[in-house]
């Protein structure tokens, strides 16, 4: 089965809001996409698995595209 080609498109994604206090989950994803600390932006290629992470934590971070 072939794999599906996804556009070029990149997200920029700032981590606005500490995960102190939030579930494990939240925590490990955070990590997981590669933030260290506040205010740091990462550029990511739009997959629907990166949006399912954004999804869990969307009230944590800022979404530019």
């Amino acid at each position: 089965m072939p794999k599906k080609e996804f556009s070029g498109k990149k997200l920029k994604v700032t981590l606005v809001r500490s995960s102190i206090g939030y579930t494990k989950d939240q925590k490990a994803t955070v990590k997981a996409l590669g933030f260290r600390r506040l205010n740091q932006t990462i550029e990511h290629r739009d997959t629907p698995s990166l949006r399912g992470m954004l999804n869990k934590i969307i009230h944590l971070v800022r979404i530019e595209e």
